[in-house]
């Protein structure tokens, strides 16, 4: 019986982890296949996120301790939907992928988790991000989006498809011994 539930408890971090490579995707360009347009003159403003008509992009390091917070929040214009990718790199916001997943799984956002700092799990043990594979279960970017008008939910798809319409939010926020788990309404 016992043998089962660990059986069944590893199969529902695996599915778990694989649901979190598949919603945290990142792309650090344009996805060629997707359409990118937004007004020529598209550019991150110091207006605030809540009267933005463009598109909201926000970067939360969460309870995440680090020498260089990534922490942002910008307004792009858009007038037409817009890859997230593409809103991010508006807002000079970077992302950096995985040895074995590429881009696909966002393991830094400016630079961080840097390799050099250790995050300290719940049970006091140090972890050191290299971006070799899936990043920790306990540590790690989730990408969220929020439709105009609508409520926050964890990305279907990853920064390289996902298009943004104006007035749409897009957040990759850092989640720390499943703190914070979603991002602040």
């Amino acid at each position: 019986m016992t043998t089962r539930l660990a059986t069944r408890a590893t199969l529902a971090a695996v599915a778990g982890l694989a649901l979190l490579a598949l919603s945290a995707c990142s792309g650090s360009g344009t996805d060629s296949s997707a359409p990118t347009t937004s007004s020529p003159a598209a550019s991150a403003s110091a207006e605030p996120i809540g009267d933005c008509t463009g598109v909201a992009v926000i970067v939360d390091a969460g309870n995440l301790e680090t020498a260089d917070d990534p922490s942002t929040t910008a307004c792009i214009d858009a007038t037409a939907p817009i890859a997230a990718s593409e809103a991010l790199k508006q807002a000079d916001v970077t992302t950096e992928g995985t040895d074995e997943y590429g881009d696909q799984v966002v393991c830094r956002v400016n630079g961080v988790p840097s390799e050099d700092e250790p995050i300290t799990a719940a049970d006091g043990t140090d972890y050191v991000e290299k971006c070799e594979g899936m990043p920790a279960a306990f540590a790690y970017w989730s990408l969220w989006v929020k439709p105009a008008g609508g409520e926050w939910a964890y990305a279907q798809e990853g920064l390289g498809t996902l298009q943004l319409a104006p007035g749409d939010s897009v957040e990759l926020l850092f989640t720390l011994n499943d703190e914070p788990a979603a991002p602040a309404a």
